[in-house]
């Protein structure tokens, strides 16, 4: 029998084979892969507790292989193409996001391991949004761009033929495995040859420079890659000196003690050439490196918490404005992971130490972890955010978007019709996140919990 090679191999093989070609496409990306390393390094030459947190946390490991990317698909068949491409990789839609409330007319979803084990060999994600073409106001432009999308197709041939294979061997040798993240890393490239005349490309763009992006290209390029910092705020000070231009403001919740979810920056969209069918030359913007510190992921109760200080935030023109009211509304967000905790707010691992082990017969499954973690018989991880912010997404999008764009047609959402054309449903991320801590806290022999009741 064949020796078929993991599908967390393979997510690996395709996340650094990424890398390398966007780096070739977009050189500013290694720039800004170049800062990120050099403020890691700082962090952590600084941090010595710290650095020991992130060994003994599992996740000084993966801190330098952190990636997620974002693509754009415009039909329903696409989209359940890239599904079955992405499992191959281990990779399953998780949440979905509906980011036609800020104007922009796609909804998304995160294709991401979901499995501990998965996680922390390689967290590869990619946000991917579908086009919803009934937020295109202009009938036949709506008609004309679904025409054109429909004469495409995004995989080589050689890459159908090995998800085929896959689906009838059950597995990849590594021969094919190599194969099919060559023959499925075309699928993301970028391609200056649009598929239509500049006269079809200007009238997208008017439409929506989104739906230009979709619908004028043969492939659905990588619009961006994210490498993980430990101090999103210093990378966002450096990135002039490194020749780089950022977004006005750091997407997310404040700087803090206990990070928590997910804050972004970027760098804003290149300006990159463009030939169209009919020989014309033009430019297109839409590609960008963007910068991710990662936190705890938040309970439901956490998360409506949240919601509501960012909201009483507000977003100010500037990033020190912007996060100086970030910290005034979160005072009311408990910064100390004992808060945290017992307030149900976030999600936790549990570990026996041990002590703990040694005492394990004395442990009751309606223990008070704080107890035990006091008495130094338990340790408590945080459980990473592996996900994403509607309101972050959005704000990233609309920074390499234009201004004009911000809010136009609020569309409603619909995870209904999204999970048709994906052919199955995505995962729910809070259910992810709760059956970590239950599976740490059976193992330490304590009950598991139940905060889903509690919806944002």
């Amino acid at each position: 029998m064949a020796e078929y090679v993991s599908a967390d191999e393979i997510r690996e093989m395709f996340a650094q084979a990424m890398s390398v070609m966007y780096q070739q496409e977009v050189p500013l990306y290694g720039t800004l892969l170049d800062l990120v390393a050099d403020v890691n390094i700082g962090v952590l030459e600084k941090h010595a507790m710290l650095l020991e947190k992130l060994t003994n946390d599992g996740e000084i490991g993966r801190l330098n292989v952190e990636r997620h990317g974002a693509i754009r698909v415009g039909t329903p068949e696409e989209l359940a193409g890239l599904r079955k491409v992405f499992a191959i990789m281990g990779m399953y839609p998780v949440g979905y996001y509906d980011l036609s409330v800020a104007g922009i007319p796609v909804h998304s979803t995160a294709f991401r391991p979901v499995e501990d084990a998965a996680l922390a060999r390689n967290p590869f994600r990619v946000f991917t949004s579908l086009l919803r073409p009934e937020l295109i106001e202009d009938t036949q432009l709506r008609a004309k761009a679904l025409q054109i999308l429909a004469k495409r197709s995004l995989f080589t041939p050689g890459c159908l033929e090995l998800v085929e294979i896959h689906a009838e061997q059950g597995g990849l040798t590594t021969t094919q495995a190599q194969r099919f993240v060559r023959e499925a890393l075309e699928t993301f490239r970028w391609r200056q040859q649009a598929c239509v005349d500049a006269q079809t490309y200007q009238t997208l763009h008017n439409a929506h420079r989104l739906v230009a992006d979709i619908v004028s290209f043969p492939g659905c390029h990588i619009n961006h890659l994210t490498p993980r910092t430990l101090d999103i705020d210093r990378v966002q000070a450096l990135m002039p000196e490194y020749g780089i231009t950022p977004k006005n403001v750091i997407e997310g919740p404040p700087r803090r003690k206990n990070p928590i979810l997910l804050r972004q920056t970027s760098f804003r969209a290149l300006e990159e050439k463009v030939i169209f069918t009919a020989g014309e030359q033009g430019a297109h913007t839409a590609r960008f490196g963007e910068i991710e510190q990662r936190g705890v992921a938040l309970t439901p109760a956490g998360r409506r918490l949240y919601d509501d200080l960012l909201a009483d935030a507000g977003v100010a023109g500037d990033n020190f404005s912007h996060q100086q009211h970030l910290q005034n509304a979160f005072a009311r967000f408990p910064d100390d992971e004992a808060t945290l905790r017992s307030a149900g707010l976030a999600w936790y691992r549990y570990k026996l130490l041990p002590a703990g082990d040694a005492n394990r017969q004395l442990i009751k499954p309606e223990d008070d972890p704080q107890e035990l973690i006091d008495r130094g018989w338990l340790a408590a991880s945080p459980v990473t955010y592996e996900d994403f912010l509607p309101v972050s997404a959005a704000g990233i999008f609309q920074s390499n978007l234009g201004a004009e764009t911000q809010v136009r047609e609020q569309g409603h959402a619909s995870q209904q019709a999204f999970e048709s054309a994906l052919g199955c449903a995505v995962k729910d991320a809070f259910v992810l996140y709760q059956e970590a801590e239950n599976r740490s806290r059976r193992a330490c022999g304590l009950a598991a919990v139940n905060r889903l009741t509690d919806t944002p």
